[in-house]
């Protein structure tokens, strides 16, 4: 997983087949230079690893601050991160969205697992939140959950997986856009990059997930 910085990922996907050498930034230590509580991992497409990432991100900052971390599942997926961790069936954040004070459910939704350094709010059941999956109730929830951790990670929706992932990269104070190597195309990037900025997202820069190296590491440093 190499982390790209915004002016890199302008470059990546305004450039038609140009091979950029990405950056080795490290997200963690970037985040840690900078006023953020929340991060959204987001893709433009379902299938681009952004649970695999978002687990990623929530162990380095976890072993990187002081301060309880929490990640949230907030994509609608039948093998996303409530499935894989196996919460499916639990409460979680459609649950805090339908109640009239969340602050005070916190403790019956958000969960431990014995192989994570940090809490977990699964998904929940999507038909528990009709209606409520609003920018309000949202901004709301997530201001509790920053009063209790020091940093929220959210594995959100695909850019063009549904409505949710832009109303919550909104909110959020950095967020990364997770691309795949070899597989996102880049006019599919692109375009989405111009929704998050339409949304007003504040795009840190993105994660290029699963890059295939042909060479041994040490060489490519040489050309």
């Amino acid at each position: 997983m190499t982390m790209l910085r915004s002016e890199q990922t302008t470059l990546l996907l305004e450039q038609d087949r140009r091979v950029l050498n990405p950056s080795e930034v490290n997200l963690a230590a970037t985040l840690l230079d900078q006023n953020c509580r929340t991060l959204l991992l987001i893709a433009p497409t379902s299938g681009c690893g952004t649970t695999t990432c978002a687990l990623s991100m929530a162990r380095q900052l976890a072993s990187s601050v002081k301060g309880k971390l929490l990640l949230v599942d907030a994509g609608p997926s039948a093998t996303g991160l409530s499935s894989r961790l196996g919460m499916a069936a639990d409460r979680g954040l459609f649950e805090l969205l339908q109640s009239q004070h969340p602050e005070g459910e916190l403790r019956h939704c958000i969960q431990r697992h014995p192989e994570l350094p940090f809490d977990l709010l699964p998904l929940g059941q999507p038909s528990v939140a009709a209606g409520r999956l609003t920018a309000e109730a949202l901004q709301y929830l997530f201001d509790c959950l920053a009063a209790h951790y020091r940093f929220v990670v959210i594995d959100a929706e695909a850019v063009y997986g549904g409505g949710s992932g832009l109303i919550l990269a909104a909110m959020a104070d950095a967020v990364a856009l997770v691309v795949r190597a070899e597989e996102t195309r880049w006019e599919v990037a692109q375009a989405a990059v111009q929704r998050l900025r339409q949304a007003n997202a504040k795009l840190l820069g993105s994660v290029l997930n699963a890059r295939r190296l042909y060479l041994p590491k040490w060489l490519y440093r040489l050309l």
